[in-house]
């Protein structure tokens, strides 16, 4: 058996497939991945719970399974959030240093920090994350530490990420009801984005897009801070009922041609290729093409790219993403897909992997794991973070430099 506190449990329940990732953290503060557990989530809908009974059914499933392969109990988990309820903004606070010589203390940074997340929202919505970008002290930009400086005008810009509450609340209520704990709960698109980004990919800028069943998460990150983010409430499920409808076949069978002939993009051999669909005795029903089932998806596909292209357009991103864009979820597997995003945001465009961590290569290599061990990336994060403060002092300007710049914080 493993030791309990070097235990850290990522929770997922996705519209298709309810995941937890199990990570032991070394010596050095990397966590392994030692054990993960899945099974088809019958009670998600876009993203959010629609039947807590099935749900936590599957879920009870997941995390037996993930029990016996890493060979611990898992008491908390840290829990990824989407929906299309799911906002994120940027805003600005401002305080200004009232200290005679002006020098910029560690309660300055707090105040600044305080007043950034002080944001009027809708009366049933709560923070997920504020995300600290950068401080400007005097007009100056670009600071990361402005403690000891000395300025008089203190201003930070922070990214918001907010959702429905009650919403939250359901999923919250839902793994507690099995006697587990919630450490946290993530954004999951953040958590995506700490699985396949390295430091000099946020610094340079990306774009990661994780396509799951039933939403479609994206962050942008620029400077090494999350400059924009978002939740389309379009993703695989909307491919498999386009191709339901366009080729008039049921759902299940849509998604059976969907796997096995699918493509993001037109193939030439698939122009002179027929599909005949059999009933359950193996009777030819209708024979469809191969490339109109492929022009559907297409379709489809390039609409959830363009919508996001559009946006960073809208706010300005696009100029700023030299990492290119990185890709992950169930959805990401279509092939053809990478050369199809590549043509609507021509740039370069990676199939992601997680990146500093280890352990079950399994679930390294999968994109559709990404959220999952993000999630357990972050609890990490966070283990670390207690560590620099009870080592260093809460406020410290080598906690900062260390962990602060990479971490979400609510």
């Amino acid at each position: 058996m493993f030791d309990d506190s070097n235990i850290i449990a990522g929770l997922e329940i996705g519209t298709s497939k309810i995941c937890v990732v199990v990570g032991e953290l070394g010596a050095d503060g990397v966590p392994n991945i030692i054990g993960i557990g899945q099974s088809r989530s019958r009670g998600v809908r876009k993203g959010e719970i629609v039947n807590p009974e099935q749900v936590e059914e599957d879920l009870r499933t997941a995390m037996a399974e993930a029990e016996q392969m890493a060979d611990v109990e898992i008491r908390s988990v840290y829990l990824g959030v989407s929906g299309g309820h799911i906002r994120g903004f940027n805003n600005r606070g401002v305080h200004t240093v009232v200290s005679a010589d002006r020098e910029i203390t560690d309660d300055d940074v707090q105040d600044v920090i305080k007043n950034a997340k002080a944001i009027n929202l809708p009366a049933e919505n709560t923070v997920i994350h504020a995300v600290r970008q950068h401080f400007f002290v005097d007009g100056q930009d670009g600071v990361t530490n402005p403690a000891g400086m000395l300025g008089q005008r203190l201003e930070v810009d922070m990214h918001v990420i907010h959702g429905h509450a009650n919403r939250l609340q359901n999923a919250i209520r839902l793994v507690r009801g099995t006697q587990l704990d919630v450490d946290e709960i993530v954004f999951n698109g953040i958590a995506s984005s700490l699985a396949l980004l390295t430091g000099d990919q946020k610094e340079l800028g990306a774009l990661v897009i994780d396509i799951g069943g039933g939403t479609t998460e994206f962050v942008v990150y620029s400077d090494g801070a999350i400059r924009h983010s978002g939740v389309l409430a379009v993703a695989g499920d909307h491919v498999s009922n386009d191709l339901a409808y366009g080729l008039k076949v049921p759902l299940s069978r849509a998604e059976k041609l969907k796997l096995e002939h699918g493509s993001a993009m037109v193939l030439e051999a698939a122009k002179h290729q027929t599909i005949t669909i059999t009933n359950e005795l193996g009777l030819a029903l209708k024979s469809i093409n191969a490339a109109h089932l492929q022009r559907i998806m297409s379709l489809r596909l390039e609409e959830i790219f363009q919508i996001i292209a559009e946006e960073l357009e809208r706010v300005g991103l696009s100029d700023y993403l030299r990492a290119g864009v990185f890709l992950c979820g169930g959805g990401s597997r279509v092939p053809g897909i990478v050369a199809l995003a590549e043509n609507v945001f021509q740039m370069n465009v990676t199939p992601g992997k997680a990146t500093a961590i280890s352990g079950l290569t399994a679930a390294l290599d999968q994109p559709e794991f990404a959220a999952a061990i993000g999630l357990v990336k972050y609890g990490s994060l966070k283990k670390r973070q207690r560590v620099k403060r009870s080592a260093f002092g809460f406020n410290t300007g080598m906690f900062k430099e260390v962990v602060g710049k990479f971490l979400p914080r609510s």
